[in-house]
């Protein structure tokens, strides 16, 4: 009876539950499945009497055999069980020396004859990774995949004399995602869930509660082991049909065609959905279309018109190559190692020779998958090294990519260094020495991947609120820019390595970005201070500290977003339901205000990176240059291209464009209403795309004559004041009640009056310039409206006497409700009084 075997490894507990009921058991296959099954099988109590499993390969024992010996389990390495028909006598008389009461074929390759398979007093159970009567036979995962199935599953059934024919005990399923692979499937659902359903079934068992159901012979089928001679791609298919056929044979035996004369293996398969890309047409026998090779893979066209795209190519040496390089036949050149990747190489050799035991000298011709490792030996090289080198990231493609030691030591130091990535960011900095440090921004458009200038060369003038003084002139993000960004966003989510990413490697990439900012903090609250006048300390704290932990905290939602399930029918048999499941929207377009940066940038883009959403972003015109360094930051963190583009500019034409853009599937705003309006007119009448608008704000702060005053006093200043009151939740309005009005307005003026007014990067100020010039001027006519109505202006109204856009901490009071003041939001350091009588309460 064969068994399909399992590829990757997964550790999680069933937890150390002991039954009342527990059984003598034999465990025949081999495995890390088996081993799994082992070991959760001893946790949960029961007595495995006997391993009888494999002998050792190229020296090398199998997993269940190490575990077992290990625990000092009796293990018997049978070659084969019976000759001619016949059981062997010796084989069988060892199995019944350890008085089995149930066998467990969790992963068999061996045929086990009847006599053993009825001889424990509960007979055999064995575990099949497909619902049953479905794919009965050895390949059943690949002909899930290939027959196109939706849903794929296993059964622990009851052996028999026929070929996965006996009674079933219990079965799981799950749904097959679109680009799920042999391995994909077998690590999400069939390893895990297998395991703990070979635990259940035998405790079932145990307790007498086991079922025992006949297979129908309705829906049954049986396929036959898939070899490499039939697994010839036949190409007047849809494309759904050639995908399903590809994935269906990836890894083994794996898909293949002929091109220019020699046989082509395909590897990583997956429906193309958008537009195709460019690329240079590649003639395939037997496909009426030919094929493209795009920066992204090989494009692959259907009967249908549809297309699919192959990520990797097996060349008829075995040599394995991205699809991208067909070309230019992988061929990369060698590279001289320094000392500090000659430790790292050696680290890896020992790695190798830790899994190739069996080898005496690990050389640079080693391959490693012809000194006897496999697919499980994939994920415990890739984990070793992520564990011993310092955390380095590699997938299990990488190890397929390069099979010889020496060429994969040098696919590891391109990693290392950044060069396996399509080409190297190239960042124009305008470097400053400011605060005692070399500040480096970057002042280009970010689009596709690299700092651009704007498509007509446009720039402009970003000033410093401190002095006035230009800080550097930045690229114009024009309508052609907004199209460039779009369309790459847009390639990024459809055919891009962004979509077809894992959540958890989507998260991955988040808290690297969130380390990254983390280690840049000082530069990027610099620049905060530089560009928008924060003050250097509440920048450092909550304008960059909070956009680190908001990336943290969006990273952890990468692989635990999920719909919900609803029962709207309990009646028997259907007990129907209906369900959701949540998918990113595509391309979203994110526009920022000016008082918060990179914190605003951060709130925006990291729930819809985490969503595995792409973006274009459009920072405020007057703040461009935190949204740029973070541009730098996302690509060092290895970001795809086109994932993030960022568009500095105006609003008036980037702004309007994205609104208007019909390949934008959703915007976010947050600035004025009167904009807001606008936007959300644009968004309906383009594509009625999704919109989110944070518009303007009047706050109300109450204060009542029971409070404590000088927390009070305290509270009111930092609800008007704070980031100079360039705040969306700021207190636009405080009622304070009659009989404290007075003591309360003077001691807020006596502490505004001890406030330091000056350069935001002095760590003893507190009060630093306005962001930008029109802003200052608007507080400015803002009150003297409030004088002319009638306010009274107890202190400040006035710009500092400085250089730069410094403006005095104000208060009006004898605010009336029909006033300006009472009801426009200032965005500044203007705090508006307006008392209320005693025990008044306020409606």
């Amino acid at each position: 009876m064969l068994r399909r075997g399992g590829q990757a490894l997964r550790r999680f507990s069933t937890g150390q539950v002991y039954f009342k009921n527990k059984l003598k058991l034999a465990l025949i296959g081999q495995s890390l499945f088996g081993q799994e099954v082992y070991s959760h099988l001893c946790k949960e109590g029961h007595r495995v009497v006997g391993v009888f499993t494999v002998p050792d390969k190229d020296g090398k024992a199998d997993p269940l055999a190490l575990a077992a010996e290990k625990d000092g389990t009796p293990v018997f390495k049978f070659p084969r069980w019976r000759v001619k028909g016949k059981t062997i006598r010796e084989v069988a008389e060892a199995y019944r020396s350890v008085g089995a009461e149930l066998n467990v074929l969790p992963f068999c390759t061996q045929f086990i004859p009847m006599d053993v398979i009825d001889n424990p007093k509960h007979g055999s159970i064995i575990y099949h990774p497909s619902i049953l009567p479905r794919h009965r036979g050895a390949s059943a995962i690949n002909w899930t995949l290939i027959m196109g199935d939706k849903k794929a599953g296993f059964s622990v059934f009851w052996a028999d004399d026929g070929l996965d024919t006996g009674p079933i005990l219990l079965q799981r399923s799950c749904d097959v995602e679109p680009n799920d692979t042999v391995d994909a499937l077998y690590n999400r659902f069939l390893f895990p869930e297998g395991i703990k359903a070979m635990v259940e079934a035998v405790q079932l068992i145990a307790d007498g509660k086991a079922p025992c159901i006949p297979q129908p012979e309705e829906g049954a089928t049986y396929e036959g082991i898939q070899k490499k001679e039939n697994a010839e791609i036949s190409w007047d298919q849809s494309a759904e049909v050639l995908h399903n056929w590809i994935r269906g044979h990836d890894k083994v035996p794996g898909a293949w065609t002929e091109i220019n004369g020699q046989m082509v293996t395909f590897y990583g398969s997956s429906l193309l959905n958008g537009s195709v890309p460019p690329g240079e047409p590649l003639e395939i026998k037997g496909a009426k279309k030919p094929g493209l090779v795009t920066k992204n893979g090989l494009v692959l066209f259907g009967n249908d018109g549809k297309a699919l795209m192959v990520r990797n190519l097996q060349l008829e040496d075995g040599k394995m190559i991205p699809a991208s390089q067909y070309f230019s036949g992988g061929e990369t050149s060698v590279l001289e190692l320094t000392a500090e990747e000659v430790k790292v190489a050696e680290t890896i050799k020992v790695i190798w020779a830790g899994i190739l035991s069996n080898v005496p000298v690990i050389e640079d011709s080693t391959d490693f998958f012809k000194s006897g490792a496999s697919s499980m030996d994939v994920v415990r090289l890739v984990e070793e090294i992520r564990q011993k080198c310092g955390g380095l990231q590699l997938q299990s493609e990488d190890v397929y990519m390069a099979t010889k030691f020496e060429d994969f030591i040098q696919k590891v130091v391109r990693k290392l260094r950044g060069e396996d990535r399509e080409a190297e960011l190239v960042v124009d900095y305008v470097s400053k020495e400011v605060n005692k440090m070399t500040v480096k921004m970057p002042y280009q458009c970010f689009i596709n991947g690299q700092f651009t200038d704007a498509d007509d060369g446009k720039t402009y003038d970003t000033i410093n609120p401190t002095d006035g003084s230009t800080i550097c002139k930045v690229s114009y993000a024009s309508l052609v820019d907004v199209d460039k960004a779009v369309a790459a966003a847009k390639d990024a989510f459809e055919n891009g390595e962004w979509g077809r990413m894992n959540a958890r490697e989507r998260g991955r990439l988040m808290y690297r970005l969130a380390d990254l900012l983390e280690e840049n903090q000082e530069e990027l609250a610099t620049i905060e201070a530089l560009d928008s006048g924060a003050v250097y300390t509440l920048a450092l704290k909550t304008h960059i500290g909070m956009s680190v932990q908001t990336f943290r905290y969006f990273a952890g939602w990468c692989d635990k977003i999920q719909g919900s399930t609803i029962p709207i029918n309990q009646a028997r048999p259907n007990r129907n339901l209906t369900f959701t499941k949540k998918e990113p929207l595509g391309v979203c377009a994110i526009i920022i205000p000016w008082n918060y940066p990179l914190m605003m940038l951060a709130w925006k883009s990291a729930a819809c990176l985490a969503a595995g959403n792409t973006l274009v972003l459009k920072p405020a015109q007057v703040t461009p240059l935190t949204a740029l360094k973070f541009a730098e930051l996302s690509a060092k963190a290895g970001f795809p291209k086109g994932v993030i583009n960022i568009l500095p500019g105006s609003g008036g034409t980037a702004g309007q464009r994205l609104s208007e853009h019909p390949d934008i599937r959703k915007l976010g705003f947050t600035g004025s209403t009167l904009i807001g309006k606008q936007i959300m007119k644009s968004c309906a009448l383009s594509n009625l795309k999704k919109v989110s608008l944070e518009l303007g704000g009047k706050s109300p702060l109450i204060i009542f004559n029971d409070c404590e005053l000088d927390k009070a006093v305290r509270m009111g200043m930092g609800a008007v004041f704070f980031n100079k009151g360039e705040n969306c939740i700021a207190a636009g309005r405080l009622f304070v009640e009659e009989s404290i009005h007075d003591e309360f307005v003077t001691r807020v003026v006596e502490e505004i009056k001890k406030m330091k007014i000056g350069d935001p990067l002095d760590r003893s100020t507190d009060h630093g310039p306005q962001n930008h010039k029109a802003h200052l001027e608007k507080l400015l006519q803002y009150c003297e409206t409030g004088v002319k109505e009638g306010a009274t202006l107890v202190y400040g109204g006035k710009q500092v006497p400085r250089p730069g856009f410094f403006m005095e901490p104000t208060v009006f009071t004898d605010v009336e409700d029909h006033m300006y003041l009472a009801k426009e939001e200032s965005f500044g350091p203007i705090m508006v009084i307006s008392k209320f009588h005693n025990g008044l309460a306020l409606s």
